[in-house]
């Protein structure tokens, strides 16, 4: 709590006024047990930001003008302002501690002031067992606590991530797209056994929670994954294989090159690019020239990461007969930003009036080709 005050409260804050059904008598119940005149809580739940006026020493000045604020927004056009609604948890409790004899009624009031964050934490995971709002509500906020640090919130969290069979399927999800900010080590047992649960519905997140964990128990089951009938599911597959950057799953990947969805083949080959390594760039050359897919920028980009290696075959292939290789050889030229690229692209751009077989012009990927090298030179050359 010391360490993250202003944070913890903040957070607390938003998260108090979303458990308020009517915020308004919320806000109501709050300035009648600061134990203010009546005629003041009235004025301020009127919209009048003057309440308490005669007394601008009062420490709850603040608090009153921030629920009037707060009044005159939704009685005026019925929008809630976060930045207000969200304060005024935090406010009452800091007035409670200048006036301990406050603390118990606007205890009540607020619905539950933290003892600290850990307290709040446990009411968190408690409700990971509610109704699926509940839910939902609570993963979110055990993920803010942990990316504040909270090591409960982060043990929490490895709870729900353990266990696939025991959660909701969004709540596990949720929680596995933040694995970073919690997952280890001993994750891997629970994560395995999701990985191998090919029927469940959060299977691709799964075999990325592995990737980002750098689990490479992992790799034959998630090349397993490159086969399953749901697209979605191998295109998570290969983002996850090109992520732990496995040498082995080079094949396999290769073969969804012809995957019958476009992102499916789109994401193997940035796989195969991560990964790297002459048997890669091979699959990936052999696609793109042999295939004469007019719409592989998807490979132009992938033998692009590949950098100085490749820019002479590239710089060759611009001189090829056909139009729609050239114009890729415009695409990853520009995308290695090499020295030696920007000749053949500026020769390009001013002479090749040649069409693709979709109708553009190589000059023009060559000229866009240009604009992309000199965008990552300056980038680079800021940095």
């Amino acid at each position: 709590m010391t360490d993250h005050r202003d944070a913890v409260l903040r957070l607390w804050g938003r998260q108090l006024y979303e458990r308020q059904g009517e915020p308004l008598a919320w806000a109501e119940a709050v300035l009648e047990a600061s134990g203010r005149p009546p005629t003041a809580v009235t004025a301020a739940m009127s919209g009048r930001l003057d309440a308490l006026a005669d007394s601008p020493s009062d420490r709850a000045l603040l608090l009153f003008r921030t629920v009037a604020k707060l009044a005159a927004n939704l009685r005026g056009d019925g929008l809630y302002d976060a930045d207000v609604g969200t304060r005024i948890g935090p406010l009452a409790l800091r007035l409670s501690e200048l006036e301990p004899p406050l603390a118990g009624p606007l205890g009540d009031a607020l619905g539950h002031p933290p003892d600290g964050s850990t307290s709040l934490i446990t009411v968190h995971a408690a409700e990971l067992s509610g109704n699926r709002t509940i839910r939902l509500r609570a993963i979110d906020a055990l993920l803010e606590w942990a990316e504040l640090g909270h090591p409960q919130a982060r043990a929490a969290l490895s709870e729900v991530a353990s266990d696939h069979r025991r959660q909701d399927v969004t709540v596990w999800t949720k929680a596995l797209n933040r694995i970073a900010l919690f997952g280890d080590a001993s994750l891997e047992p629970g994560l395995l056994r999701a990985l191998a649960d090919i029927g469940h519905p959060g299977v691709r997140w799964s075999a990325l929670a592995c990737a980002e964990l750098g689990f490479h128990r992992a790799v034959p089951l998630i090349t397993a994954l490159l086969e399953h009938p749901d697209p979605m599911v191998r295109e998570g597959a290969c983002e996850a294989l090109g992520l732990l950057q496995e040498l082995a799953a080079v094949p396999a990947l290769t073969a969804r090159l012809n995957d019958e969805t476009s992102w499916v083949r789109s994401s193997a080959a940035v796989a195969l690019g991560h990964i790297g390594g002459d048997q890669a760039l091979a699959a990936l050359w052999q696609a793109m020239v042999e295939r004469r897919n007019p719409k592989a920028g998807h490979l132009a980009s992938a033998i692009a990461a590949f950098g100085p290696p490749v820019v002479a075959d590239l710089i060759a292939l611009t001189t090829d007969p056909d139009p729609d290789l050239r114009a890729l050889a415009c695409r990853a030229l520009g995308a290695t930003a090499d020295d030696r690229a920007l000749p053949a692209l500026e020769r390009l751009a001013t002479h090749d009036l040649a069409r693709t077989t979709l109708g553009g012009l190589v000059a023009t990927a060559a000229k866009q080709g240009l604009r992309t090298a000199h965008r990552i030179r300056a980038r680079t050359t800021s940095t």
